[in-house]
């Protein structure tokens, strides 16, 4: 296989604390040999476990982002043992738009994993993280929230694997991260995620989901802040005492848990995010908005729980996600 053309300006094996980028060749028609430049810091001191941590996988989520360049801004090395690796932008094109892929391929980078050396910008970033990144981690955090058009109930996550080790291992790193809500959280779709490129490689992953709507609150980044912190601490990687509060364990059993509209109109929910629901009860309303007179759709929870995920621009396409269920249960 060919070696990727991405050259960091950073060096991962000397101590200390150093900023550059990760340096893409991306030849254009304003810049013939221009380049794709991605911010990254390295942190380290001595020998000791790597965390790898990243955000804006998708360029409209910025609960991660803010918390890693703060991060990069404040650590020291003498603070820590082993290594921290930071890239605050993982898709810089799609963050330096807004965007949740990117403007120059239209890439998803959580769907384009393993990635291709000599494949299109996205492919390229993600078979860099595949061959190069993540195999340096022990530890891996990968901030998400709901950008532009969801919104989640502020949680760090897990998924359930099949090696119970590493999904305990997986399980105690997101409690430690310590958000309001940790989820053992079921994907509609693994193909070529992040995710799933890291446990592949057996690393302790954590994920999350803070907030959304394409913003952040000032709640949403204090419990970034937190999070990774805490996460750093429990690694054995920073030094400190874990701060914890009170969090409500969350789990997405199957496919019923997903709920998807079946026309486009406008929506009205009928339930409050983290309010609980019984199976049957009305969520939401689609009314058609090509003219009056006309009934809306209902959507009926398909299970108990509690609304863990909402649509949220008022307009919602065929085919939408309109709405996620989660159950609670006591740990």
């Amino acid at each position: 296989m060919r070696n990727n053309p991405i050259t960091p300006t950073v060096d991962f094996e000397v101590d200390g604390v150093h900023h550059g980028h990760l340096r893409l060749p991306y030849s254009r028609d304003d810049s013939a040999w221009g380049s794709v430049m991605i911010p990254i810091t390295v942190a380290k001191n001595g020998d000791g476990p790597t965390a790898l941590l990243t955000g804006a996988n998708h360029g409209d989520e910025y609960e991660g982002p803010l918390a890693l360049v703060d991060l990069a801004a404040t650590l020291r090395a003498e603070d820590i043992s082993g290594r921290v690796i930071i890239v605050p932008f993982m898709n810089e094109p799609a963050f330096a738009v807004g965007r949740r892929t990117s403007p120059i391929d239209g890439g998803n980078m959580n769907r384009a994993f393993p990635g291709l050396p000599d494949g299109t910008v996205t492919a390229k970033i993600a078979d860099y993280f595949q061959r190069t990144l993540l195999p340096m981690a022990d530890v891996v955090l990968d901030f998400h929230s709901g950008g532009k058009t969801l919104e989640f109930l502020p949680y760090a996550a897990s998924h359930v694997l099949d090696d119970k080790e590493q999904e305990a291992r997986c399980c105690a790193a997101r409690d430690a991260f310590n958000a309001p809500f940790s989820m053992q959280m079921l994907e509609i779709d693994s193909m070529g995620m992040y995710d799933d490129a890291a446990e592949g490689m057996g690393k302790t992953f954590v994920t999350t989901e803070l907030g959304g709507a394409g913003t952040s609150s000032v709640e949403t980044v204090e419990i970034a802040r937190k999070g990774v912190r805490n996460l750093l601490i429990h690694a054995g990687i920073l030094k400190g005492e874990i701060e914890l509060s009170k969090t409500r364990h969350l789990t997405q059993t199957d496919d019923a848990c997903f709920h998807f509209a079946e026309t486009e109109g406008m929506v009205e929910f009928t339930v409050s995010l983290g309010a609980p629901v019984t199976k049957g009860q009305l969520l939401a309303r689609v009314w058609p908005t090509q003219r009056t007179g006309i009934p809306p759709l209902e959507i009926h929870a398909q299970m108990d729980g509690l609304l863990a995920v909402r649509h949220v621009p008022g307009l919602i396409q065929m085919g939408d996600c309109l709405a996620v269920l989660a159950q609670e249960y006591s740990k």
